[in-house]
């Protein structure tokens, strides 16, 4: 793959319109630069090694349950993305849904749907409202371009007005791609910003709801998170994420409009 092809070459006004990119569900702008059609490859690419390197768990309940809940959460969010007409957005996506033994508090979800949930986090999520929260997170992030942003902001950061000049070589947009989403390394765990954690939070929460799972367990499992993590190295899962009294209270601000997305579900309030 030709990592020039990952990048957009775009003028001073192109860098401010047609590279920003709002989110139709938070409606928060960000800056995305890459070619998201080259990611997508990518990520399907990694998450295949990913795969063949670990444990897969096949037909047992968990393995089920990470499947049924993922399928909905997806099909809330292409039905919402169709009502809105932004169908176009998930075109792409070729969703996949697997349960990977390890002892790891983790899951992570790779650009174009491509979601792993790790068996060490399941005592935590304890029931399907709480993995309904981990994988409406994680998939929140792809949803949201939360890599696709990552990226922009590392080219951004080094290599300023050069970007607007079009005098980024090919060898250094390269460098800078392989810095922040790692070929061949563990590309699921690109670490998002506080700000992309917090939107993930958020758009986690109306995703669920809208998949008929109830939003008011997200604060119960945020806890039991925290409780788990204590004592031990803090998971990957939770290393850039706002702190716990933070995202409780941004949750509860956000819990209304989940609500109502839930109620809309057929849930019971």
């Amino acid at each position: 793959m030709k990592l020039a092809h990952l990048f957009l070459g775009i003028g001073a006004v192109a860098l401010s319109v047609a590279a920003c990119t709002t989110n139709p569900i938070t409606g928060r702008s960000s800056l995305q630069l890459a070619n998201n059609s080259e990611i997508l490859t990518m990520s399907s690419q990694e998450y295949k090694t990913t795969l063949s390197k670990g444990k897969v768990i096949t037909g047992t309940a968990d393995a089920k349950r990470v499947v049924s809940v993922g399928s909905r959460i997806k099909a809330a969010a292409e039905k919402y993305y169709q009502s809105i007409g932004r169908s176009a957005d998930l075109a792409n996506y070729n969703w996949e849904f697997n349960l990977l033994q390890s002892d790891e508090l983790n899951a992570w979800c790779m650009p174009g749907g491509k979601v792993a949930v790790y068996t060490g986090i399941l005592p935590t999520t304890k029931n399907d409202n709480g993995l309904a929260v981990v994988m409406g997170h994680e998939v929140s992030h792809a949803l949201a371009g939360h890599g696709n942003e990552r990226i922009s902001q590392a080219m951004v950061a080094q290599y300023g007005g050069a970007i607007l000049g079009g005098t980024i070589s090919n060898a250094q947009w390269a460098g800078v791609f392989e810095k922040v989403y790692p070929i061949g390394s563990q590309v699921a765990l690109l670490k998002y910003g506080r700000n992309q954690e917090s939107e993930a939070d958020k758009m986690g929460l109306y995703l669920m709801g809208m998949a008929g799972y109830d939003p008011r367990e997200a604060i119960p499992f945020w806890n039991r998170m925290e409780s788990a993590s204590k004592g031990a190295k803090q998971p990957e899962f939770l290393s850039t994420h706002p702190n716990p009294e933070t995202r409780i209270s941004d949750i509860n601000k956000d819990l209304p409009k989940a609500l109502e997305y839930y109620k809309a579900a057929g849930g019971k309030l």
